[in-house]
Formats: structure tokens, C-alpha cells, sequence
């Protein structure tokens, strides 16, 4: 039995990739940059200081890192206070599980963003740790900010089963040591190669109760 759950946010409780790709993409043409087809596929997973500084670089963005990171946030804050897109079945999966197991959130959203989403969906009272990857050395795939939660969390990771959408979080909850369960992306499905390292794979959320969390700890 795992001593505690970890949750991704982007792709597996909100559909927000859209809504990080568009401000993203608004910005850069507003701000003399580029736009590549690539970027969208290259910056998931980063944290906020790793895309920023992607835009900058690779991307051509007028503005200092700091600056398009507060922007891009800025307007994301925005859109969520007018509509949070939470995925089918999010808000009953969290709850299902928090009321068996502590649980945190290990995320590559900025602080603002999910400080905002756990008061507006009243997620607070059930995450006992919530970790941006901007707090950490290294965003997903490496495994800082599920170590940083676990540790948080004060359970050993191999004793925390992570539940995840994404290749690049995928990859980090396995290097990170914990369980994995895997709620793929339907917009932005994991490949292959990362869904069989997966622990279990579902189909939803829906399907995402105590027995699917068994399933993913290590023995």
C-alpha cells in the first residue's frame, strides 16, 4: 500500500495545453519572435525558468525571461478566473483518492497558477503539498519536483504512487522512483515508449479509484 499520491495538473486534471500553447504563441508575435511549430512539443515539461528562457532564445521573444514568464502567467491567471477546463471526472478522481491518501500536486505550472486552480476548485483542504517546478533545480523529465514532494510530503517516493498524462512527467515520476499511474492525454498522448514504463495504464479519470492506486505501488 503507498503512504501517499501525487498528482500532475497540466494535461491530466486541466486541459490547459491549449491554453499555455496559445499565450505563449500570442506573446511571441506580439513581442518580435518567431514562432516555430516545434515549440509547442519542445517546451512541455519545462518549468516556468526553462520555457521563458526557451522563448528568449530559441524563439526570439523581446523581453528578459523573468518578464515573459510574469506575462504568459499573467494571462493564463486571466483565463482561469473566467473558466477553469478541468478534464472529465477531475474533481471526483481527487477527491476519491484524497480521502484514502495524503496527497500532493507535482506540477511545471508557476506558483500563481496553482495557488489559483486549488482555491478555485477548493482542492486545498485535500493537497497537503502542491510543488511548482520553478521551486526545484530542474523541471520534468528529470525527477526534482517529484523527489521535492515526496520529500515534502515526508514518505520515501518509492512509497508514493504519481499519476500523469505526459511523456516528459511520466519519465520523471520513474526517475524519481515512485509508482506510476498513467491517465494519458488524448491532445497530447504520451509515446509508446514512456506508457510502457507506466505502472497501470487507464483510459480516465473515471476510472482512476483505490484499486487502479494499489495497482500502481511498488511491491
Amino acid at each position: 500500500m503507498p503512504d501517499a499520491v501525487i498528482f500532475d495538473l497540466d494535461g491530466l486534471l486541466l486541459e490547459s495545453e491549449q491554453v499555455w500553447n496559445a499565450s505563449k504563441h500570442r506573446l511571441t508575435q506580439e513581442r518580435g519572435g518567431t514562432w516555430r511549430p516545434e515549440a509547442q512539443h519542445d517546451m512541455l515539461g519545462m518549468s516556468s525558468t526553462e520555457w521563458s528562457r526557451y522563448m528568449h532564445d530559441e524563439l526570439g521573444v523581446l523581453l528578459d525571461p523573468d518578464e515573459i514568464s510574469s506575462e504568459v502567467v499573467k494571462r493564463m491567471t486571466e483565463s482561469y478566473s473566467e473558466e477553469l477546463p478541468l478534464l472529465p471526472g477531475a474533481d471526483e478522481a481527487v477527491r476519491r483518492v484524497g480521502a484514502r491518501w495524503p496527497l500532493g500536486l507535482a506540477s511545471s505550472s508557476n506558483r500563481e497558477i496553482i495557488d489559483t486552480v486549488v482555491e478555485r476548485t477548493g482542492w486545498a483542504e485535500l493537497f497537503a503539498v502542491t510543488v511548482s517546478s520553478e521551486e526545484v533545480e530542474r523541471g520534468k523529465p528529470a525527477p526534482d519536483v517529484y523527489l521535492e514532494t515526496a520529500r515534502r510530503l515526508g514518505v520515501a517516493p518509492r512509497r508514493s504512487v504519481a499519476v500523469e498524462d505526459s511523456n516528459a512527467g511520466i519519465r520523471s515520476a520513474v526517475a524519481a522512483g515512485t509508482g506510476v499511474v498513467a491517465v494519458p492525454n488524448r491532445e497530447y498522448p504520451p509515446d509508446p515508449e514512456a506508457l510502457a514504463s507506466a505502472d497501470v495504464v487507464l483510459d480516465s479519470l473515471l476510472e482512476l479509484d483505490e484499486q487502479a492506486i494499489e495497482r500502481g505501488a511498488k511491491t
